[in-house]
């Protein structure tokens, strides 16, 4: 555990890669949740032609060969969940996975996004959003999600999954749900960048690609390295994982996975 958290210190002392210009600007701030927590200018998400702002980062990590591809971003503010469904079609993105509760400890987390019945759907500018299907289970809630592109008529399916019982301070307590959160992430991911949020897109966010990214590699029988993974997702955005205890606990499901495996053996 000693070692581990050396290795969390010297993650802090690495200074950002880049700049946050795009993200200062007068008329963007009202589109960040948290003024502090930017995207880089070199890997922050364009909207449009006009390349217009989100707070939204691609991530490439690459371990053994492999590139896995995502798009790390805040969890929408009321003006702009269009921003984020635009987002979402425009990189052809099939999984969201949502990694916060919409009001934990009193605090708004994250503005839903998605329309709150089978009947009725979100209706917004350019969107029409309407949940087909949904399942709530023990630990997370899947929601299939049809938008459909008022201009053009295009219909386009993403599945979103959303986390729930993660607590509101620290870790959860059990690894196993989470596992299977993000094997089913990874499973059902087709096309596009695996777009992942929770409040401000970079700890509980970061973890959920770290994990995902030694899955992949346990699975394949790839060597690989949790600081040097986490050091490329700060590299295009940073802060990705925020505190010691979602460091340590990137180490703990890795074990769980591999005690499994050894058990099985």
């Amino acid at each position: 555990m000693i070692y581990i958290s050396h290795l969390f210190k010297d993650l802090e002392f690495e200074s950002p890669s880049d700049e946050f210009t795009c993200g200062n600007e007068p008329s963007n701030r009202d589109k960040n949740r948290y003024r502090d927590i930017l995207p880089y200018d070199s890997t922050r998400v364009p909207l449009g032609k006009s390349r217009d702002y989100i707070n939204a980062s691609y991530i490439r990590i690459v371990n053994s060969g492999e590139e896995y591809f995502y798009i790390a971003t805040q969890g929408p503010l009321p003006g702009t969940v269009s921003d984020f469904w635009q987002m979402v079609l425009e990189n052809q993105a099939n999984v969201i996975a949502m990694m916060t509760r919409e009001v934990e400890d009193g605090t708004v987390k994250c503005h839903r996004y998605w329309p709150i019945s089978l009947d009725k759907p979100l209706e917004l500018k350019y969107f029409s959003i309407f949940m087909e299907n949904y399942q709530i289970l023990q630990d997370f809630i899947i929601r299939i999600l049809k938008v459909v592109e008022k201009t053009k008529g295009t219909i386009h399916f993403v599945r979103q999954m959303q986390f729930t019982n993660w607590p509101d301070h620290g870790t959860p307590a059990s690894a196993e749900d989470f596992i299977k959160f993000v094997r089913l992430a990874r499973k059902s991911h087709q096309r596009g960048p695996i777009v992942v949020h929770c409040s401000a897109g970079i700890g509980r966010t970061g973890v959920l690609l770290c994990v995902d990214v030694v899955f992949c590699a346990i699975e394949r029988n790839f060597l690989f390295n949790i600081k040097n993974i986490v050091t490329q997702m700060r590299e295009h955005r940073c802060g990705m994982i925020q505190t010691k205890e979602q460091y340590h606990y990137c180490y703990k499901i890795v074990l769980e996975v591999l005690q499994k495996i050894l058990t099985l053996d």
